[in-house]
């Protein structure tokens, strides 16, 4: 296929009309469409660019065969998590994840995953289920799982959640403040180290690095992904360390680290 057929193909793929793709680089419609029609090629730095919006490599954009696959957003229904979590949380008498659930549906309601039409609630769900598949059912923890997002996304305070004083402990450390360019490393290093502080917080930062890491190929640009990666090298040894040293979390840590790093590697290549 030529470059103008892959543009054409990564475009219709993530439902973008010529005029979105043009807005998001500044330029018209009609040299998207000429781009399209193989007329010409665009230069060097709106390829770049063009990857960024398409949330694709510049090698995808210009290999003269280009291999398609089928992809999903998703794996499992949001619905039938909520279900899952709800019905474990009964089973296990977990009372601070009963009340988290529904709280965290309705405080995430009518958001979605970034450049997706995934419910938001899709993420802490998965968390919740990952943490039961480690067969952790520590109950603050489930419950934190649910809810780490809801202060900082939602305009919620840490007091007004429905959980007890540990599981808002657990969601206030894993609450980061808005950062700029200038002041962004020193928060983010001061985050972390705190995070550090608690096996718990890191336990879950840890399984929601793993569940960003799987979405972000089509969730952040291409930039951003390379921010995520630096991050991740930098910040998530210590937090696997701190896992590693809570002896009940032994086995969660193993899992977590081979999931972490096998997914760095596979971007890593890929980029």
């Amino acid at each position: 296929m030529s470059i103008g057929s892959n543009i054409k193909a990564f475009r219709e793929e993530r439902k973008l009309t010529q005029e979105q793709v043009a807005e998001a680089l500044g330029i018209s419609f009609q040299a998207v469409s000429s781009w399209e029609r193989d007329e010409y090629n665009p230069d060097t730095d709106k390829l770049i660019r063009l990857a960024e919006v398409l949330g694709v490599s510049v090698s995808a954009l210009v290999e003269e065969k280009q291999k398609f696959f089928k992809t999903k957003e998703t794996i499992y229904d949001w619905e039938h998590m909520k279900t899952y979590v709800k019905t474990t949380a009964r089973n296990l008498k977990l009372p601070n994840t009963l009340k988290a659930v529904d709280f965290a549906v309705k405080a995430h309601e009518g958001q979605n995953r970034k450049r997706s039409t995934t419910p938001y609630i899709y993420h802490p769900l998965n968390l919740a289920c990952h943490a039961l598949s480690m067969d952790i059912h520590e109950d603050e923890i489930i419950a934190a799982c649910l809810l780490h997002d809801v202060v900082e996304d939602c305009k919620i305070g840490v007091n007004d959640l429905p959980v007890n004083e540990e599981t808002k402990e657990l969601v206030r450390l894993l609450t980061c403040e808005k950062t700029n360019d200038e002041n962004r490393h020193e928060i983010i290093s001061r985050y972390y180290k705190e995070i550090m502080t608690n096996p718990k917080a890191a336990l879950i930062k840890c399984m929601d690095r793993c569940n960003n890491l799987t979405t972000m190929s089509w969730g952040l640009s291409r930039e951003r992904i390379y921010r995520m990666i630096k991050e991740t090298d930098e910040f998530y040894p210590g937090l696997l360390q701190v896992i590693k040293d809570t002896t009940e979390y032994n086995n969660a840590a193993w899992l977590l680290k081979y999931q972490i790093e096998s997914m760095l590697d596979i971007y890593k290549r890929l980029l």
